[in-house]
């Protein structure tokens, strides 16, 4: 196979792995060779085992992060740092997409950033949703409420006021405190809902400045 012959297969494909040129009348082992020849060469990215994407310039859509980090980890969803500053609710910029997953915990180095998996209980494997990222791209999110509360999960002590204040959340009216508290319900034991309490205290405390600052004369 030539290597335009591979861009015709991919396509508009951001991401492919080595199972899609594997069918009809082709050799695995040679495949395989072909694929370490175009990424030595730096025509492709190899991203794990298997998976790939093509290299700038023949890149025709590049991935979202969002989506590498699904794929990198097939059971795990985008959460943490990565998904609060997605949602606006921490200023910081983050240097890894961080997700978490029922799987080991493990970091990987690609050519597109740093992504970083921290294990989580299967029980607690709920709060997230397909989110469209656009060009015809979708990954698996957490909802910024569950975001936050995989964030105090992990975290020692994250429950505690002043952990939450050094995260400086903001835009705190875009969470539904409502369905934070059931999700911290749902997931039972008191550091949870200790820390969905002290969360709607500071959105609470948010709304409030902001209604002083929105009552004074400019």
């Amino acid at each position: 196979m030539e290597f335009r012959q591979l861009l015709d297969i991919v396509g508009e494909e951001p991401l492919f792995e080595t199972g899609l040129l594997l069918s009809g009348d082709v050799d695995p082992g040679n495949m395989r060779r072909q694929l370490s020849r175009w990424t030595a060469a730096g025509k492709l990215y190899q991203l794990r085992r298997g998976l790939y994407t093509p290299a700038p310039p023949y890149q025709k859509v590049s991935p979202h992060p969002f989506l590498i980090a699904n794929r990198l980890v097939r059971a795990s969803y985008v959460s943490l740092q990565a998904a609060l500053a997605h949602y606006g609710l921490i200023p910081e910029h983050v240097p890894a997409v961080t997700s978490v997953t029922t799987a080991r915990p493990s970091r990987r180095e690609t050519p597109l950033g740093r992504y970083e998996f921290r294990h989580i209980k299967a029980a607690l494997l709920y709060g997230y949703r397909l989110l469209d990222l656009g060009r015809d791209q979708q990954a698996f999110v957490a909802a910024p409420e569950k975001a936050l509360l995989d964030l105090v999960y992990l975290q020692p002590g994250g429950d505690a006021p002043a952990y939450l204040r050094g995260l400086r959340l903001q835009n705190l009216d875009r969470l539904d405190v409502d369905e934070l508290r059931r999700m911290a319900k749902r997931a039972g034991g008191p550091k949870l809902q200790r820390a969905a309490a002290n969360i709607a205290a500071l959105a609470a405390q948010e709304a409030e400045e902001y209604e002083i600052l929105s009552d004074c004369p400019s």
